[in-house]
């Protein structure tokens, strides 16, 4: 299980992340791209990955993580049920979207500096 509060420090720790309102949900954004969603009440995440990391993240707990059933789950937007998923998952699902969503030179540094190239 992942909290509210967790959630958002993980989030907010990436270089240039900001958090700003989108309709109902909370998201979390890259210079202006968003990586993640938030919707508190259903307790749903949602991430941008690749085609790839998509089918990768799915296949490992597909009752907690599964793409968006639409046109924007076929463009990698997956759900995730914070209140289920293992931290350590989602913090690696995490880390992949802000790096699929961050400028290269971001996402370079991010993963320089966590050992991770």
């Amino acid at each position: 299980m992942v909290s509210i509060e967790t959630l958002r420090e993980w989030a907010l720790s990436f270089p240039e992340t900001t958090e700003e309102p989108h309709f109902e949900k909370t998201s979390f954004r890259v210079r202006k791209k968003i990586f993640l969603t938030l919707d508190v009440e259903k307790r749903l995440a949602c991430l941008k990955f690749s085609e790839v990391d998509q089918s990768v993240f799915v296949t490992l707990d597909p009752a907690v993580i599964y793409p968006v059933p639409n046109k924007w789950g076929k463009q990698g937007w997956t759900l995730v049920r914070i209140e289920k998923v293992q931290p350590d998952l989602f913090r690696e699902a995490l880390r992949t979207s802000y790096c699929e969503t961050a400028p290269k030179k971001l996402a370079a540094h991010l993963n320089a500096n966590s050992g991770i190239g």
